[in-house]
């Protein structure tokens, strides 16, 4: 796997990860442990398939399927989007505050209160 390749297949990680994080109550109990196991423990498709005592094939076959069943709650809700776009904010704020002190304690604790939402 060169390097390209590593991004990209790190990136989907990633994006898998987070959406997990946001939908994974939504799945059943069998997709929300592949997917846990594969994209969070990192175990190989053969070691899953051992753990749940089927193939190998109806890992992967269930994790494409979990995969584009977490890409369609995402189409609908846009939880993950709309996260992100909260997070770039936040950061821009943080960023104005670091310019321009004078409204820092004002807007600090209200920066506060938004990030505590998203951690709930």
């Amino acid at each position: 796997m060169n390097s390209e390749q590593f991004d990209v297949k790190l990136a989907k990680d990633n994006r898998i990860n987070a959406l997990y994080e946001f939908y994974g109550p939504l799945l059943t109990a069998k997709q929300a442990a592949y997917v846990s196991q594969y994209y969070a423990d990192d175990l190989s498709l053969g070691e899953i398939s051992e753990n749940f005592a089927v193939s190998r094939q109806a890992v992967y076959d269930n994790l494409r399927r979990t995969e584009q069943t977490l890409e369609d709650y995402e189409t609908k809700m846009h939880l993950y989007a709309k996260f992100q776009a909260r997070s770039q904010i936040l950061d821009q704020l943080q960023r104005e505050i670091d310019v321009d002190s004078t409204v820092s304690s004002r807007v600090i604790p209200l920066i506060k209160q938004l990030e505590k939402i998203d951690e709930e």
